[in-house]
This record gives C-alpha cells, structure tokens and sequence, in this order.
C-alpha cells in the first residue's frame, strides 16, 4: 500500500482552533467483516488491532469525569470488539448518547443475530453504511453480496423501531474521486426508492467525501489521479465550513486510548498534543481541556471542507450546486 502522508504533509490550509469537546468518537479496533476500497482505516477480517478492556475502562472514566454528551463508536465493525456492548451500557448508564456505525452485514455475523435487539433496547443511534440504493454500486465498493444484506439489515432495524421512534441515519461516500452531490437532493433519491423498493425508511442520509488516505488513497496514487483529486478538493474550499469541522468539539480515540483531532489524522499517525504532552492519551483528558489548542492539520482536511463539507455528521453546509445521483457515480 502506498503510502500518503507524504504527500498530504505539506500544507497551506487555514489554522484551526478547539472549542469546548464534547464528543468522544473511539475506534474500537480495525477488524471488520467487510473490505471497502473506500475504507479510510484500511479495515478488514485480518486486522487484528482491538481496544482492550482496560482502555474501555477509561473511555467510561473520561465520559463520566469530562461530562461529555456523545459516545461515537466506529472501526472496523465496533460490534467485533468482545467489549462493545459493556461500553455501551455503561454508557448508556451515565445518560450519554451512544452512535454506532454500523455496516448492517455484521447484523448477520455468527454471534450477532441479537444484535439489533440489544441497539434498540439501549436506545443506540444507528448510522449505517449505504453507498448507494442500487445493487450494483454498493457491492462493487463494498463486495459481492453486501447490498442485499444491507437492505435486509434495514429492514430489520425498521421493524424494531428504527427510522421511525429512533434514529437511523445513512452514510454515502462517491465510488471514486468526485465530491459528494447535494445532500438534500440526495437524501430525497435514496428516501423514494428505499421505500418504493424495499419499503425501508430512515431519518437522514450523511454525505461525505472520500479521504486521500490509508486504502482510497493509496488507490488514487496507482491510478495517477492523487494530484488531480487533491486539486478538486483544493477547488472546491470552502472557508465558511471551517466553523462547523468536527475536530473543534470531537476528539478521535484510536484502540490503544492514543488521542487525535479526528479519525482521519488517527490514520496518519498526527497525534493530539496538549499541555507539556507530546503524545496525548485519554488518561491526560482527566485533567486536561484541548480546548483551544490548535488542532493538527495536513492537506487531507480539505477534504472535510470541499464543497458542502463534509463530517462524520455529513455535510457541513446546508445546500450546495447539486452534483451527479448516486447512481451516475464513477468509480476511481
């Protein structure tokens, strides 16, 4: 795999400052079931990195100690972890809002067939992977056969509730090196024909762009397209995005409890760095606020500020020219 940060080191983007945090997103390990040619974390069914109960331990201290609103779960498949579902409980426990990112396959794993159940029960917010609404793009980025366990992983999900009395928001990433289209608009296309076709609902559809890192980005430079997808991002700036970039409030927790400004920077090894620490870790977050400390930047943030945006909450801005269907995206 090539590497990126190389060339994504040398920056001219803006400065940018931490407010007051009160998101905690942790990666509890880079196992997953699935392997997307998208995956900024280079994710997979061989990795074998996984968050040990003593860090869990930790996330549930600094959760209780820092009062923080939101407990962001990601990966990999965060449901591999043997520890995933005591987090979420304790969690749950203090009163915090607990997000998993889930790749609906992984509803149907061996040992997970409760899964579902226990989300709902918990009161979990489901945001679930979902490229596209058409068979043919979801398993050529995500594999042959994903699409329709997807579809069926949503539909269960409806039947507990989700979409309708809790959340359920998808996640779309382009097939290849384009920007997102309009979120509004797409999030109407996907509404009409999940529920035309397979009688699916869901509360909103996140955009985001694919990021010039890890398996995407090593692509991109055997393709000889890294430059000219760096150029489109570089383009399409927006300054008024920088307000709202998640790195400002979120802090990005990889499986080892090390501390980054976001996920992205985790996967290039920039590290968070408070007071006298050059190497952060969520047991200095006991006694330490980031906020207003500069946050580590590189050329990859333009990618969360091309166009209208983009954050683990999908777009940043409220419209923007509406781009191509998900269905005319291209890949790599």
């Amino acid at each position: 795999m090539h590497a990126t940060y190389p060339l994504l080191r040398k920056t001219n983007f803006p400065p940018v400052t931490r407010k007051k945090f009160d998101t905690l997103q942790v990666n509890l390990g880079y196992k997953c079931n699935q392997t997307c040619q998208h995956c900024h974390v280079n994710a997979g069914p061989t990795r074998t990195e996984m968050m040990e109960s003593e860090t869990i331990d930790l996330v549930i201290a600094v959760l209780r100690e820092r009062g923080l609103t939101t407990l962001d779960l990601t990966g990999g498949a965060p449901e591999l972890n043997v520890y995933f579902r005591r987090l979420v409980v304790a969690a749950r426990a203090l009163g915090v809002r607990v997000i998993d990112r889930c790749n609906l396959t992984i509803l149907f794993e061996p040992g997970q067939e409760d899964l579902a159940q226990f989300l709902a029960d918990q009161g979990v917010e489901v945001t679930a992977s979902m490229p596209c609404y058409s068979q043919e793009n979801v398993d050529k980025q995500r594999g042959d056969g994903v699409f329709d366990k997807s579809i069926a992983g949503l539909q269960q999900l409806n039947a507990l509730g989700y979409g309708a009395t809790m959340p359920l928001n998808l996640v779309f990433n382009p097939l290849g090196a384009s920007l997102p289209p309009d979120q509004q608009t797409l999030e109407r296309d996907f509404k009409r024909e999940l529920a035309k076709h397979f009688g699916i609902t869901f509360s909103q559809l996140f955009a985001l762009a694919n990021m010039p890192i890890q398996r995407f980005g090593s692509t991109l430079i055997s393709k000889g397209t890294f430059v000219d997808y760096m150029n489109l991002l570089k383009d399409n700036f927006k300054q008024e995005n920088r307000e709202n970039l998640m790195c400002r409030t979120t802090v990005s927790v990889d499986y080892q409890g090390d501390l980054y400004d976001c996920d992205f920077n985790q996967m290039l090894g920039m590290p968070m760095r408070l007071k006298e620490v050059p190497r952060a870790h969520l047991r200095d977050l006991l006694g330490q606020d980031p906020a207003g400390r500069p946050v580590a930047i590189a050329d990859h943030c333009y990618g969360c500020t091309a166009g209208q945006g983009s954050s683990c909450g999908g777009a940043l801005a409220p419209s923007a020219n509406p781009g191509t269907s998900a269905e005319k995206q291209v890949a790599a």
